[in-house]
């Protein structure tokens, strides 16, 4: 299993950001999938996840109404869009996978078995 996360960059307050979670090794499809963000010095927190029908979609309140998250099965690949981007959206941003297909989406860093190296978003002016 391997996820490879892309797009972190340096971007001023109010930007927009669009992350990608490239993956293999397994059946994308059936993958229950989530996103991930560890700030310095602080624990890592969930952010997002999907399931792996695509219908159930849930956001940590402080994303809520500014990052949609999403996934092309075509593609195997999850994205994480981030609008108004706040200096508080610092962080490590990491995908992860559930191992076991069909699952429901979660929010918990327990449930999620195979994760990726992550990519860094600075916002800053």
């Amino acid at each position: 299993v391997q996820l490879v996360e892309s797009g972190g960059d340096l971007v001023q307050p109010g930007g927009s950001l669009r992350l990608s979670c490239a993956t293999s090794g397994f059946t994308f499809s059936r993958a229950t999938l989530g996103w991930f963000r560890q700030a310095p010095g602080k624990e890592r927190e969930f952010v997002a996840t999907i399931n792996w029908g695509g219908g159930r979609i849930n956001y940590a309140d402080s994303v809520k109404g500014r990052f949609t998250i999403s996934r092309d099965n075509a593609k195997n690949t999850v994205y994480l869009q981030m609008n108004s981007l706040k200096p508080e959206d610092t962080a490590g941003y990491y995908c992860a996978v559930r191992a076991r297909y069909e699952s429901e989406s979660s929010s918990m860093l327990r449930d999620y078995d195979y994760w990726g190296q992550g990519t860094h978003v600075t916002v800053s002016s």
